[in-house]
């Protein structure tokens, strides 16, 4: 019952993701943060399998921090893609795969340009204006194609993902309850409240 959205605006990306921790009807916990801060511009929204995306969460962010520590510089969000794309594809091709869905939100400051990419546990990778994972991007996707702007500000990119969670809620039989927000922009990734 895993739900995460995530949108691009003027300069900034927006990634959302629910709380709960669950396994099949059990709740197990309301207070799981499943964005990942993997490097200071790039988060990572995670859901599947509950011990697959933390042990792959985890691998992702010691690795860019390997990288950034070898060679004095971090990732670009679509060479960070790229490679957390192969690493899906090749954990598919062996013995015990990740089953992991991602979204991918960075800000390049090389160019000064936000991307968001949507990463499935398949290894299929694609740069996206925005885009859901879970239950809710069910109800989510048709509500982000008609209200995303790309030239819209960080103000009504919340609007809009505040939308998309009241429809959720108000939609999905079990819709998680509370949501964690984080914004990635020139001055980095933080939370922010909605």
């Amino acid at each position: 019952m895993e739900t995460s959205f995530a949108l691009t605006g003027k300069g900034y990306v927006i990634v959302a993701s629910d709380t709960t921790a669950a396994r099949s009807i059990v709740k197990m916990k309301t207070d799981e943060d499943k964005i990942k801060v993997v490097s200071p511009h790039l988060l990572m929204s995670y859901s599947g399998e509950p011990g697959d995306t933390i042990q792959f969460a985890e691998y992702v962010e010691r690795n860019l921090r390997l990288f950034h520590i070898r060679n004095n510089y971090s990732l670009r969000p679509s060479a960070a893609a790229s490679w957390i794309r192969r690493s899906l594809a090749q954990s598919l091709r062996s013995r015990k795969p990740y089953s992991v869905n991602l979204m991918l939100g960075g800000y390049d400051v090389t160019i000064d340009s936000p991307h968001l990419y949507w990463i499935d546990y398949l290894g299929t990778m694609t740069e996206v204006p925005f885009g859901a994972h879970g239950y809710g991007s069910y109800f989510a996707l048709s509500l982000l194609d008609r209200y995303h702007d790309p030239e819209a500000t960080l103000q009504e990119g919340l609007a809009t993902l505040k939308r998309c969670i009241d429809e959720v809620a108000k939609r999905l039989v079990v819709s998680p309850g509370k949501y964690k927000v984080k914004v990635v922009d020139k001055d980095g990734a933080r939370e922010i409240e909605l």
